[in-house]
């Protein structure tokens, strides 16, 4: 068996394992995403793909960690979410985990409008923090989607050409 086969199934693996964790906030994507690659490129001994797009696929790998944070700081700021509704989104992201899939999508929903509900007790306010903070959420989903199909070709592209 060719030794470099060992490598591209690694990589596919890591890759298959990152676009995952695009959704799953237990699993590192979009840094899974990069190292798959980075494999793949180390299969063939870095003659299709060098330092320049290894280069720039972990500067939007580095990108990545600031879209996760800002999106979801984005969404709560904007309606001035509490730092209880931000910890409530944090520990409802946690539980929600355990409740998958539908558990990833109403956890931090669930979490933001009841830590901001625990601050100010104004329920219609809350809703509106709680729904804010969840569009941040998704929003950072579509960034980081949006990432990963940007790193996936440049590697193609430096690949092929």
């Amino acid at each position: 068996m060719d030794p470099s086969f060992i490598f591209y199934l690694i990589a596919v693996l890591l890759v298959l394992v990152g676009i995952a964790g695009i959704v799953l906030p237990a699993l590192p994507g979009i840094p899974l995403v990069f190292a798959g690659l980075l494999v793949a490129a180390w299969g063939d001994g870095f003659v299709h793909v060098g330092w320049v797009p290894l280069t720039v696929l972990g500067l939007l790998t580095l990108a990545s960690f600031a879209v996760d944070v800002i999106a979801t700081m984005v969404g709560a700021k904007r309606v001035g979410a509490s730092s209880k509704a931000l910890w409530g989104t944090f520990i409802g992201s946690i539980v929600g985990l355990f409740f998958m899939p539908i558990g990833l999508f109403v956890g931090p929903l669930a979490g933001a409008l009841l830590g901001e509900y625990w601050h100010t007790r104004e329920l219609g306010r809350s809703t509106k923090v709680g729904l804010a903070t969840w569009l941040g959420i998704l929003l950072g989903l579509a960034l980081k989607l949006a990432l990963v199909i940007t790193m996936l070709g440049i590697f193609a592209f430096a690949w092929w050409f």
